[in-house]
């Protein structure tokens, strides 16, 4: 049995600086803690590469789940693959590293709070996280148009072959599913998704538009239906627990410096087990 942690981040957001400096000083306290890195750590190929090698070198074991902005094809990236094709050159690159990802066999934690399957996993959005009154996609990126609320998506996430996001996150969503149904049915998990699996944390969004680009309905009872002890997500840059059916929901992203200075001196590596106390993290203006 493990002695040591599981910790969790996400949005590292290593093209600035001052974060690559934060990334430089996350270490384990023991040798075998476990790093879940729940994406986001950056945009261009490389700095994505530095960043997973490093941590990969100091974490007895990483386990990786995308985000949006490993996904976009900056057009300065000397690495110019979209789409799926991007996405399975980060999966290579894990694999060469020896990280974890949705498309490996998924690990068991055993240390403190375990046994728990840990799931990476790879959902994207389908624009169903809409404002109240709206019932299309169309209708939806209309409004956040109208709004300038648009997700830099839109210009630098390409779904090839897919038609859209939407469609890859319908087949994501498909294949996860079935391998999440396969898991041992007596063994609890610790979803990671990029994404909340749920809409409630999109709630307290300044800008309710965005949440389009937030996640999927397709997801909304996984967290029952799969037994998660918990999730473990990203992407809004608002870092704290949440609580949903009796669920603990960790939002655990470091965001862009602007963001965390607010906060205070950076501390991003959330210990998903041993589990701290119940904590509701203060909503910043």
């Amino acid at each position: 049995m493990a002695s040591g942690s599981l910790y969790a981040v996400s949005d590292l957001h290593v093209v600035y600086a001052e974060n690559r400096q934060v990334v430089e000083g996350l270490r384990p306290a023991r040798e075998d803690d476990w790093l879940i890195v729940a994406g986001d750590v950056g945009e261009f190929f490389a700095d994505i590469e530095w960043a997973l090698t490093l941590l990969r070198d100091r974490f007895a074991r990483v386990i990786w789940a995308p985000g949006n902005h490993e996904l976009w094809t900056p057009p300065d990236d000397p690495v110019q693959l979209r789409g799926v094709a991007r996405y399975e050159a980060l999966v290579g690159l894990c694999r060469r590293l020896g990280i974890l990802t949705p498309e490996d066999d998924y690990a068991v934690w055993d240390g403190a709070g375990g046994p728990v399957t840990i799931a990476p996993l790879f959902t994207l959005y389908d624009y169903s996280f809409r404002v109240r009154g709206v019932h299309t996609k169309e209708e939806s990126l209309r409004r956040a148009h109208a709004a300038g609320v648009v997700c830099t998506d839109e210009m630098l996430l390409h779904a090839d072959p897919y038609a859209g996001a939407d469609d890859w996150c319908r087949a994501r969503v498909e294949l996860s599913e079935r391998r999440l149904a396969a898991c041992d049915p007596d063994r609890p998990t610790v979803l990671v998704n990029h994404y909340p699996l749920v809409r409630q944390p999109t709630d307290v969004l300044y800008y309710p538009e965005f949440a389009q680009w937030c996640g999927t309905e397709l997801t909304a009872d996984w967290h029952l239906r799969f037994r998660a002890a918990a999730v473990v997500y990203g992407h809004l840059h608002i870092p704290r627990t949440t609580w949903h059916d009796g669920v603990r929901f960790e939002e655990v992203s470091l965001g862009y410096p602007r963001e965390w200075r607010r906060r205070g001196v950076p501390r991003p590596m959330r210990a998903i087990f041993p589990a701290l106390a119940r904590v509701e993290f203060p909503l910043l203006p």
